[in-house]
């Protein structure tokens, strides 16, 4: 006699098991999206250990919200929201907000779309980290996560000149960051 024991459950299932707060599903959907979600938290955190806190943060909103899924749509963009808002409410927590000028932007410029071609994911992820916290919330959620300026001031409690300022503002540094290296590394090449 055969029997066939599933190795996954359907989503249906592990749906059901986490609003009854099972521990396995609970462990199953971690495992499934741990790595992606932790990549969101990088960019969000000035650290690896402050990213896992907002991990196991948002996490926990997942397994307290499940009924808030709605079936049919995608788990992973619903997970991938909770933890986006958990690294937002984190950074308004946590940061003092300031007001800067638009008009000191206006001075500033950085467009070279083809600086970051060269580097690796690991290369990017540490300059962003290198941003100040404000910086690094505006550069995520409108270059990463395709969030408008208006969005960005709703959800940051900011105005829409000081998230575009930001933008500039981190977008320079960034550029800053990466001549700099460039120079580093060329002037080595001519030393050799």
């Amino acid at each position: 006699m055969d029997f066939a024991i599933p190795l996954e459950h359907t989503e249906h299932n592990l749906i059901a098991a986490l609003a009854r707060q099972e521990r396995w599903a609970q462990q199953q959907l971690y495992e499934q999206h741990y790595g992606k979600m932790m990549g969101v938290c990088l960019r969000y955190a000035g650290s690896r250990d402050e990213a896992l806190d907002l991990l196991h943060e948002g996490f926990i909103k997942v397994f307290q919200n499940i009924d808030r899924y709605k079936p049919g749509t995608s788990i992973a963009a619903w997970i991938r929201t909770v933890m986006v808002n958990t690294c937002i409410d984190y950074y308004r927590k946590t940061i003092r907000r300031r007001t800067e000028d638009i008009n000191e932007a206006n001075y500033l410029s950085a467009d070279d779309p083809d600086a970051l071609s060269h580097l690796t994911e690991q290369e990017i992820l540490a300059a962003v980290h290198e941003l100040s916290p404000a910086y690094r919330a505006v550069f995520n959620l409108y270059v990463v996560e395709g969030y408008s300026h208006r969005e960005i001031a709703d959800a940051l409690q900011i105005t829409e000149s000081t998230s575009r300022s930001n933008l500039v503002k981190a977008r320079i540094k960034l550029k800053e960051h990466f001549l700099a290296r460039r120079i580093h590394f060329e002037g080595r090449d001519m030393e050799a």
